[in-house]
């Protein structure tokens, strides 16, 4: 604020002169100390008053007075209007003028004016410190700051000097009234107007506290009644290593028509920004608070003939933890990279009104730096002290990235383990996880050669009871999936993934500090799979296994496979069940499928399809693939399966229970038959060279609608295609002539290269189904025109007059001519 000189005083021989400037806005009222003034008169113009004389802006007045002590019986009131409506706010420090006025008692009293949208913002320095109505400053240095609410005029309240309140907001224009005595050296107001804005409410008090120290504060009006339905509030700025406690020592409640009144705490909250707490005069407040808070009065509308009186005093006391031992530990980061770890004291009274009575402040490298929470970057090395008398509550969260951006330089494989600088610690780990990305060239694989996972299916009651579990969600954006949770002890060896993941590792209890030396789990970048997810697993011959697929509350995502590489010990037969009668899921595009089948020259294939009835029990002799791929659902439909591998000793196995259908071309009478899955069987004749099994990638495991006779001739159909063929096929150019038979046919066959045993099976290609008539609905296979037939060796007398092939039920050529009888039945007709 600009300073202008808006008075002069001269004393020669007790002569007094004030010349005010008109522009300033400025009153000067020398008024007397009691109402009975007899004696010490004011002289002006050689006349005595006694009374109480005006000096306005703009003019000017010469006087003395009859006695040597005025300050004895004369007081001087100098009031100044500040216009923050019709121009401008002159913003900064507010002077303190005249200068050189007599030595008397004086008040100062400043008038923002301003409208009732617009807060004032007051700035002390120094602080100030509320006191009661009535009550004195030990200096005589008094400020009141009141507001006008309406055309009344309310009291804020009454503050000495040193103190804690630093500023006071007040809507609506505000009323700050100084009062020093007559031989004061104070030359400054102490205040300057900072900023102007908005605050929805009467005042807001704002108090530092930054050391241990108490406060007592009132609500506005105090005792007379706070106004009625306002809102003021109080922000306390507390440092974190001390905690503050509030007590009520005194109020009354008014008589409340409509609403109520209380208190509004918006307290600091250890995980998360804030808390707020509603709470009634009449209830315990909170204590142990770490940091800054805001407490808030709220009023009602009160009745009209017994109102009540609404009054509030309450004090803030600050102080150091009681009863805490300080606990120093060294973090040592310096080894690792990307992470960063954050560790925080955990509340153990959730919903008590004293809700931070037991949290424990947590220091960095000195007590001045203290929170409720921390968190720590990699590469560095921290001395940490908890202040608190145990570190049961506190909690460790743990992110570490690891990033392959070249296959050529990155290091291919890592250890999935908390590092023991942080196992050692006497603190919890919460959770730690691992962000894990790979280039297009690379997919991730977790393994567990030690321990073995075991996925936590509680609804069989295969639970992780350990202290510890992962779990494993995939993070590419749009194929968000949850990959199950795991934890050690189970038959899961390996999981390939084709998508990043995350792997939280996530403990329980105590327990941890024991096991987390047993942690064995392994991240690799594997060369590229053309598999969304690949599960290796060996079953434990006395334990069931249960699994289920990826995604299990939201279903598995449309058209998305996963694979079982499912191995079995030596002398050992793998029983396969699946826990549920049907797939459970509807499909608008495309179909479900479950492909199963061994690994070795003589594999079976069994293909379900989501409207067949899945079998009770497959028994499997050798290592072997299951492949479970979705199609588009219908709405509100999911695809999540759980299934069973158990073993058992060869000679105690159970007869397979499987429900083969023969496939062909069949008349259907009956409407509603039950659907069952197809198994493949590949046949052999006795020959001198082996056959060699070839799994067709493309074979279509569509059931068949009744199609009529099989018009198209050989050329015009795909029967010649071959799904097994004979070794000679395959290898002729590599034998000898004289080994191969005479009657081996040659024909046309899907190319393939590399040994099949360890290829997982891929689902049958989705393809449009063909348009039939509803009626025309098959319980047996539906079978296109372009299916691949596995058949062996035909001699030339099988082939029937435009050579079209005999199709037997299991897809091989030698048994019944079920075509022919069936076109003998038709000409029957």
């Amino acid at each position: 604020m600009t300073h202008i000189a808006i008075a002069e005083l001269e004393n020669h021989s007790g002569a007094i002169e004030i010349n005010l400037h008109r522009v300033d806005n400025v009153t000067v009222r020398i008024k007397p100390g009691s109402s009975v003034l007899k004696t010490c008169a004011i002289r002006i113009q050689g006349k005595q008053y006694f009374s109480e004389q005006k000096i306005y802006s703009g003019q000017r007045s010469d006087f003395t007075f009859d006695c040597s002590t005025p300050e004895r019986y004369w007081v001087l009131v100098v009031e100044k209007i500040i216009d923050c409506m019709s121009r401008q706010c002159p913003f900064g420090d507010v002077l303190l003028q005249p200068s050189g006025l007599p030595h008397l008692n004086k008040t100062f009293v400043w008038e923002v004016k301003a409208d009732q949208l617009s807060g004032l913002e007051l700035k002390f320095s120094p602080w100030l410190r509320q006191i009661l109505p009535g009550d004195t400053c030990s200096d005589q240095v008094l400020y009141n700051i009141g507001s006008r609410l309406a055309a009344n005029r309310v009291n804020i309240g009454n503050f000495c000097r040193n103190g804690s309140v630093s500023r006071v907001k007040v809507q609506g224009g505000v009323i700050l009234t100084l009062q020093l005595p007559w031989d004061s050296k104070v030359s400054v107001s102490g205040f300057k107007l900072e900023s102007r804005s908005s605050i929805q409410r009467l005042c807001i008090i704002e108090s530092m506290l930054q050391n241990e120290s108490s406060t007592t504060l009132m609500s506005a009006n105090y005792p007379l009644g706070f106004p009625e339905d306002e809102l003021m509030t109080w922000q306390f700025v507390i440092p974190y290593n001390l905690r503050a406690h509030v007590f009520i020592r005194n109020y009354t409640r008014p008589n409340c028509e409509r609403k109520f009144e209380k208190l509004e705490y918006f307290l600091p909250k250890l995980r998360s920004s804030h808390e707020v707490i509603v709470l009634g005069l009449d209830k315990p407040q909170p204590t142990n608070i770490p940091g800054s808070f805001n407490l808030s009065l709220q009023g009602c509308d009160q009745f009209d003939r017994n109102p009540g009186v609404l009054r509030l005093l309450f004090e803030v006391d600050v102080r150091y933890p009681n009863n805490e031992d300080n606990v120093t530990l060294i973090i040592d980061l310096r080894k690792e990279k990307h992470m960063n770890l954050t560790i925080y004291s955990k509340p153990t009274k959730p919903g008590s009104l004293l809700i931070h009575e037991h949290e424990c402040l947590i220091c960095i490298d000195s007590n001045k730096n203290c929170k409720p929470n921390v968190t720590l970057e990699s590469a560095f090395e921290y001395s940490i002290t908890f202040m608190c008398r145990n570190l049961e509550n506190i909690r460790i969260i743990v992110e570490k990235s690891i990033v392959c951006w070249n296959s050529r330089t990155c290091h291919k494989d890592f250890p999935l383990v908390v590092p023991s600088s942080l196992t050692k610690l006497p603190i919890l780990i919460e959770t730690f996880t691992w962000k894990l990305q790979a280039p297009e060239d690379l997919n991730i694989e977790i393994r567990s050669p030690t321990l073995k996972l075991k996925q936590h299916i509680p609804q069989r009651g295969q639970l992780c009871r350990g202290s510890y579990n992962y779990a494993i969600n995939g993070t590419t954006p749009g194929k968000i999936l949850s990959f199950g949770t795991f934890c050690p002890g189970g038959a899961i060896e390996k999981i390939q993934m084709k998508d990043n993941v995350t792997i939280t590792l996530k403990t329980y209890g105590s327990r941890w500090f024991n096991e987390s030396q047993k942690q064995d789990l392994q991240l690799f970048f594997v060369p590229a799979i053309q598999e969304e997810c690949i599960f290796s697993l060996t079953p434990d011959p006395k334990a069931k296994v249960y699994l289920e697929t990826p995604n299990w509350l939201e279903g598995l995502p449309s058209f998305m496979s996963v694979y079982w590489n499912i191995s079995i010990p030596g002398k050992q037969v793998a029983q396969l069940n699946f826990l549920s009668e049907r797939m459970g899921v509807t499909c608008e595009k495309g179909r479900a499928y479950i492909n199963i089948r061994e690994q070795n020259l003589k594999a079976e294939e069994t293909v379900c399809r989501e409207d067949q009835i899945l079998p009770k029990n497959i028994e499997m002799h050798d290592r072997f693939w299951m492949n479970i791929t979705n199609c588009k659902p219908a709405a509100r439909q999911l695809l999540s399966m759980q299934f069973m591998v158990t073993l058992v000793q060869k000679n105690t196995a159970l007869p397979v229970i499987i429900g083969a259908v023969v496939g062909g071309i069949a008349v259907v009478a009956a409407i509603g038959l039950v659907i069952f899955c197809k198994k493949k069987k590949n046949k052999k004749k006795e020959s001198p060279t082996p056959m060699v099994g070839v799994y067709n990638a493309n074979v279509n495991t569509q059931l068949p609608v009744r199609q009529g006779k099989f018009k198209k001739d050989r050329k015009n159909n795909d029967s010649h295609v071959y799904a097994v063929i004979d070794e000679s096929m395959v290898y002729g150019h590599l034998l000898d002539k004289s080994t191969i038979p005479e009657t081996a046919e040659v024909g046309v066959y899907q190319p393939f290269s590399g040994p099949m045993s360890t290829t997982p099976p891929s689902p049958p290609p989705l393809r449009k189904a063909s348009k039939v008539p509803e009626t025309e609905e098959s319980s047996f296979m539906i079978m296109t025109d372009n299916e691949n037939y596995a058949f062996t060796h035909c001699s030339p007398g099988e082939l029937r007059g435009n050579g079209d092939v005999n199709v037997s039920g299991n897809g091989n050529v030698g048994s019944e001519p079920l075509l022919e009888s069936n076109e003998q039945e038709n000409s029957a007709e």
